[in-house]
């Protein structure tokens, strides 16, 4: 890299913010935010200027390497690429193609590259059993979609820049600067909106960083939400406070539903008071414009499926779907939902379920839930082989301990990826992707869910090294090298080396969207030559009203009633209404928490972000002073926490931002298992939650993990 300015978006998060960089020297980079960029305007957080640290890492794989009995051994491409196909069409042919499973973690969905060539890498593989960090994530979000709006990736974004009441719920938008919401600067939006005489409402069991920034905070029990959503909705269709749009079916339906579910019914469950419940309902309803958005807290729980359809429900009925101000669409550049191909990217659900616990598909893929018994559940479909892009589903999926025991089982493991890290140590091969800075970026994802349409394309900073392969080169190589007819692959993977690389196919994407001039060449439209001019990235403009054309159901209607979500909630009174009291049996319940300098797992080896405070680690339990006092327990003291499926041990740390009878660990920590080689992250090894969560705690109605609201007790360290 010479001393010129280089632009480009950050993509260690969900925000996409701008940024410049400046060589400093001596493996130094001068990383700050972007302020010409449209979009984030000059904003970053700490993660952007670890960029560096990923890229100049000393543990960063550059070359592919072999688990052998004296450890790990360096091997060329060929030999790497030769050994994957024989091992995995050995197993496909002694054990049928269901006995290859395959994780495509977070990263994923941060690289178009590894994005637009993982789908064509899996079809070759021909197997049902594919998981990924969907199903501890964002399940509940496309599942509402698919089944409301008739496409997964039509899912509704708050237009938090012009809203008038924002209703948070299970979320802590900002730290994660939006998630299913990309909205960089998040502190600065919410901001505004208060300046402009809106309110900002937060409903969660934490008073978190958010809360700070909102006019009103609620404390809510975890895992009671959607009796909240239930009574709010009771509220609306009860008062006759309703206006939904005209190509909205299911009305009555859904007002029948609510009304077993009045405030008064759900108070003490909730720990919300009826009159309160009762006042959001109506300012909500009142509001020049409202919207409700609810994230992580409210779909990595036991009713996260009908939670995100009630939080859809409650923006529709009171007619803050689709306008300025209330949750609406966006109109990316590069835009699936209406590209031709799009009607197999719609989704679809429970076609097929898992062997084991008949846990239900959705858009082809099974709950991660499930991975553990699938390989260690003797049996026809049982998985031999296992394919990691981009995962650590060791520290990020429920019951880590159990799926590190059934990967050691396997008969061959793969993994993409950089890192010999707590999953990919399992590992047979590893091949290791060019790093975010040797490749070029275009976020397809989260262009999907930001608050405002954009485009921008991130050329590369540094030439990458003669011996690396980008991700897409290590996935189209094993696709075609898995063909039946090798001289079919061996056709494929020379045009498309050629032809059919990313920046080809996103240009064609950007020609072919909503703002491009097609193959035209005088045409005016978008193109990737005029992005890539654009350095600081295009605005084009605000979110703006689609509806009823963008929809994807057959009928262009809003289906607000679907049968198997309005069937979930017999499960939602059977659990709550039917007389039994909520009872804790003296158990804590257990929440995660997402952390500004942290992201899942995979940003703990940059010691910029981990150092912190040495006298106040980041991975703790944070307990209210109450909890605490009835336990015995100071604050910073070692603490052992157990649920049904194990126990972990890290220091208390004590605070009434948290609600009494409920305790929070963030994610991604437990960098203690032996075999990682991940020296930074090792140092600062934390505890992992997901040794406490429970595989078999899932979402019955779409199987994703029900993360929050884990029974825990937690008593002092006496060892």
């Amino acid at each position: 890299m010479n001393n010129s300015v280089h632009y480009r978006s950050c993509n260690l998060c969900e925000a996409i913010c701008g940024i410049e960089i400046t060589s400093a020297g001596d493996q130094r980079l001068n990383i700050r935010g972007d302020k010409d960029d449209p979009f984030s305007r000059g904003y970053i957080c700490p993660k952007a200027v670890a960029l560096q640290d990923f890229h100049f890492d000393k543990d960063r794989l550059k070359h592919p390497v072999r688990r052998t009995t004296l450890g790990w051994e360096r091997i060329d491409w060929n030999e790497a690429f030769n050994e994957v196909a024989q091992n995995l069409k050995r197993i496909r042919n002694e054990h049928g193609r269901n006995s290859i499973a395959t994780y495509l973690g977070n990263p994923t969905v941060h690289n178009y590259g590894a994005l637009l060539f993982a789908p064509p890498f899996l079809r070759s593989l021909r197997t049902r059993s594919k998981f990924s960090a969907t199903s501890v994530d964002q399940l509940a979000h496309h599942l509402a979609s698919f089944l409301m709006f008739g496409h997964q990736l039509l899912v509704p974004i708050p237009d938090v820049d012009r809203t008038k009441y924002f209703l948070i719920l299970g979320a802590n938008p900002a730290v994660s600067n939006g998630s299913m919401m990309t909205a960089p600067g998040m502190n600065r939006r919410l901001e505004e909106i208060r300046k402009r005489g809106g309110k900002v409402v937060l409903i969660d069991p934490r008073h978190n960083e958010t809360a700070r920034l909102a006019d009103q905070h609620i404390f809510i029990r975890p895992g009671t939400d959607v009796l909240l959503l239930l009574a709010l909705l009771h509220v609306v269709f009860e008062e006759k406070l309703t206006r939904p749009a005209p190509f909205t079916k299911g009305v009555e339906t859904v007002a029948s539903l609510v009304t077993e579910f009045p405030p008064e019914r759900v108070a003490e469950i909730t720990g919300i008071e009826p009159d309160q419940i009762r006042a959001l309902a109506r300012e909500f309803a009142a509001a020049e414009s409202a919207v409700c958005y609810g994230r992580i807290g409210l779909s990595t729980q036991e009713f996260g499926g009908v939670c995100q359809w009630l939080i859809n429900v409650l923006n529709i009925v009171t007619g803050n779907l689709d306008r300025p101000g209330g949750a609406m669409f966006t109109l990316p550049a590069f835009d699936p939902v209406s590209a031709p191909e799009s009607v197999a990217a719609r989704g679809s659900f429970a076609r097929w379920h898992s062997r084991v616990r008949k846990l239900p598909e959705f858009s082809g893929e099974l709950p991660v839930a499930a991975l553990a018994e699938e390989i260690l559940t003797e049996g026809e479909g049982q998985v031999k082989a296992f394919v990691t892009l981009a995962g650590n589903p060791v520290l990020s999926t429920p019951n880590g301990r159990e799926l590190d025991r059934a990967l050691a089982s396997l008969e061959f493991m793969v993994s993409i990826d950089c890192y010999i890290n707590e999953t990919t140590r399992h590992a047979h091969i590893i091949l290791p992707p060019t790093s975010p800075l040797e490749r070029g970026h275009y976020d397809l994802a989260f262009n999907l869910l930001a608050v405002r349409n954009t485009a921008k394309f991130s050329p590369p900073l540094f030439e990458r090294g003669a011996e690396t392969r980008h991700d897409w080169e290590i996935l189209l190589e094993l696709e075609t090298r898995l063909k039946h007819n090798a001289f079919i692959g061996s056709v494929k993977r020379k045009l498309g080396k050629r032809f059919l690389t990313p920046e080809r196919i996103l240009d064609l994407g950007l020609r072919f969207g909503p703002y491009g001039g097609r193959l035209n060449p005088f045409a005016k439209g978008l193109t990737l030559r005029k992005v890539r001019k654009a350095v600081h990235g295009i605005d084009l403009g605000p979110l703006t009203p689609c509806l009823p054309d963008r929809l994807k159901t057959t009928d262009k209607q809003i289906d607000l009633a679907p049968e198997v979500l309005v069937k979930d909630i017999e499960r939602v009174k059977s659990r709550f209404l039917n007389g039994a009291a909520y009872e804790s049996n003296g158990h804590l319940l257990l929440i995660g928490r997402r952390q500004l300098r942290s992201n899942n797992s995979w940003l703990h080896n940059s010691e910029r972000l981990v150092k912190g405070n040495p006298a106040k680690p980041q991975c703790t339990v944070l307990m209210h002073p109450t909890d605490a006092a009835n336990r015995d327990l100071l604050d910073g003291q070692k603490v052992v926490v157990r649920s049904r499926v194990g126990s972990i041990m890290l220091p208390v740390e004590i605070s009434d931002e948290i609600m009494r009878g409920v305790v929070s660990i963030p994610h991604g920590w437990g960098h203690d298992r032996a075999g990682n080689q991940i020296a930074v992250a090792q140092q600062h090894a934390g505890a992992s939650i997901n040794d406490l969560t429970d595989e078999h705690a899932v979402d019955a109605l779409c199987g994703t993990a029900a993360f929050n609201g884990t029974a825990v007790t937690v008593v002092a360290d006496n060892s």
